[in-house]
């Protein structure tokens, strides 16, 4: 299965849906990379699903995909795709953005903007396939949960779940410099409420983390604009964890700190949950 879905019971559920697109680790056998397993492995926000694994618990909706960003980036449009890349006719729509002309659009040709992934071009029927079996089953176990909630309680609040490197490069947002604690971004108010992002970022504050900064650098991307819309009272935002708090990067090994960062974790979920049920 290309997706996994944990729905909390009945009796406590709460308007609330958490998902993980870039944790997958199942790698496809067409994938077939050129590059090693090691570098391919930076992609995957590693772990991110396990650190909010309570939310099915507390109430709470989880989504997670099996699959590699690498092998296709949910959070991407799926028509973010330069037919100019394929070997073939692209007979889908194509709106290909600037992440596509970086390689890291909704199908990754370089590895964070820098180093090839493939030594071949890939053909327009294999990207299909990708979308196909990968990217519409997670669009649409997200869509479902989001719609579920908001139909049952009149409102849906989405945490949208990453991790990001603990040092960027020169390709990314923000340069080459050290990332903070967490970042938690909304699209620049469009895609939530301010209150849920004061919420989270006190809670996170709270439990010690001094460095939590908003949009900055990342601002979200598909998934929060693509499910969000605060007038329908349905409210998204991203987290990124910087992985130092839990991973060892060279390695992609749990560091001793994983299962603090876990409940951690579980109490920003609670904190969320409880504001969700309340929230009107």
């Amino acid at each position: 299965m290309p997706v996994r879905i944990g729905y909390p019971d009945s009796a406590n559920a709460v308007p609330l849906i958490l998902d993980s697109p870039h944790s997958g680790n199942v790698y496809p056998d067409d994938f077939r990379p050129s590059m090693e397993m090691n570098q391919l492995r930076r992609a995957e926000d590693a772990y991110v699903d396990e650190l909010f694994s309570a939310a099915p618990e507390l109430g709470a909706v989880l989504i997670a995909a099996n699959f590699p960003r690498s092998y296709i980036d949910p959070n991407r449009r799926d028509t973010d795709v330069d037919p100019a890349r394929l070997d073939g006719d692209w007979t889908r729509a194509a709106e290909p953005g600037p992440r596509s002309a970086r390689g890291t659009g909704l199908i990754w040709t370089e590895m964070h903007g820098k180093f090839p992934i493939y030594d071949r071009q890939l053909t327009a029927e294999e990207i299909g396939v990708r979308i196909d079996t990968c990217w519409k089953p997670y669009h649409e176990a997200l869509a479902e949960a989001v719609q579920n909630r908001r139909a049952i309680f009149g409102r849906a609040y989405h945490i949208n779940c990453h991790s990001m490197r603990s040092m960027g490069n020169d390709k990314d947002a923000g340069g080459a410099v050290p990332r903070p604690d967490f970042v938690i971004s909304d699209r620049e108010g469009t895609s939530c409420g301010r209150e849920f992002v004061d919420l989270v970022v006190g809670v996170l504050t709270g439990l010690g983390y001094d460095d939590v900064k908003i949009n900055d650098p990342m601002k979200g991307a598909d998934l929060i604009r693509r499910y969000s819309d605060p007038a329908d009272n349905r409210h998204s935002l991203q987290i990124e964890i910087n992985r130092r708090h839990y991973m060892d990067e060279s390695n992609f090994e749990k560091s001793d700190n994983f299962e603090t960062l876990k409940n951690h974790m579980s109490k920003l979920i609670t904190a969320a949950a409880d504001y969700a049920a309340a929230a009107t």
